[in-house]
């Protein structure tokens, strides 16, 4: 719902900073199995089922009782339209949730931030292929100085793993190819509340059939017994903190511009790699971060060059009238 400005910006710009950072910090330690100070709980696909089933039943909560889901309260949603757009591209953000997650198992959290800079050039390179962008000279440009820099960033890796690399590239590839199909099939555009009341429950039912194949076995004494040793109330405030994330992104979306949006997205991945050396003990090497400057240089670069500056300029100083802030 949308009503008066209660918070500068930076309020919003800090809350989702910081709700990013510890839902990405958080699942690492839930599924790191390697020190027995951690979670010890290496079951990524049970992880994001839960946070699907979390996230279901919440926002169906939030669309009885507040109007914070604007999207799916006014979706003209049918039952064509939802197995021909919501079925796909949920089986594309549940393979996207689960081999980002498998990724956790293997790479360090600074490493995986790095590979992720990829995503919006894979996105761009799918839309091409679709036919829902053209590439001209300026958006190679950017692509080559992106992919050029973390190769650089991975060759510079200390702890390479081929294993998670692959299952990091495969979960990249999935979530731009979703991201492409919401372009595309998508009639509506959802805020992300209200993409999470359409796609969690899909999720949730492909990731609970997908953790039945593949990692229920594994679990040496039962589902029951492996979230009583993580503790319930670990799984608790980790799906809350998802929820949260999704919130901060609500608010900071009806508060700033996308210039704000871009420079803030580098910011964050800049601060989480710099945490995750500080709790998980991660080094980094010269040509990794010389290789990383360079793809989130090109990266803005690419993220900027479409930019109208002259409106990006009013909304930022207030001569321009903004969408509203939630509160």
């Amino acid at each position: 719902m949308a009503v008066e400005k209660r918070f500068h910006p930076s309020v919003y710009i800090a809350m989702w900073i910081a709700t990013s950072s510890v839902v990405i910090l958080y699942n690492k330690w839930i599924l790191d199995d390697k020190d027995p100070k951690h979670g010890n709980f290496p079951y990524p696909i049970f992880l994001t089922t839960w946070h699907m089933v979390f996230m279901t039943i919440v926002t169906r909560i939030m669309k009885s009782h507040t109007n914070l889901l604007p999207g799916a309260r006014n979706s003209k949603m049918t039952w064509q339209a939802w197995t021909r757009s919501v079925l796909p591209i949920g089986v594309f953000f549940s393979a996207s949730l689960i081999f980002n997650n498998y990724a956790y198992l293997h790479l360090s959290v600074a490493f995986i931030q790095m590979l992720k800079a990829k995503t919006p050039l894979a996105t761009l390179m799918l839309s091409a292929i679709a036919g829902l962008q053209t590439l001209t000279r300026p958006l190679v440009v950017n692509i080559t100085g992106v992919v050029v820099g973390v190769i650089i960033a991975s060759y510079g890796e200390i702890q390479f793993n081929l294993t998670g690399f692959i299952f990091q590239e495969i979960g990249i590839v999935f979530e731009s190819a979703r991201l492409v199909l919401m372009q595309k099939l998508m009639t509506e555009k959802l805020d992300p509340m209200s993409t999470m009341y359409f796609f969690a429950p899909v999720c949730a039912v492909i990731n609970a059939f997908m953790f039945l194949v593949f990692e229920y076995a594994q679990m040496p004494d039962g589902l029951l017994a492996a979230l009583s040793s993580l503790g319930y109330g670990v799984l608790l405030t980790n799906a809350m903190a998802a929820f949260a994330l999704n919130m901060a992104l609500v608010l900071l979306i009806g508060c700033t511009s996308s210039l704000v949006l871009t420079l803030c997205g580098v910011l964050k991945d800049i601060l989480l790699i710099s945490f995750s050396m500080i709790f998980f003990g991660t080094r980094t090497t010269f040509i990794q971060a010389s290789g990383y400057s360079m793809a989130l240089l090109f990266l803005t670069r690419y993220k900027t060059m479409n930019m109208d500056w002259r409106k990006e300029y009013k909304r930022l100083t207030g001569q321009e009238t903004s969408s509203p802030c939630l509160a």
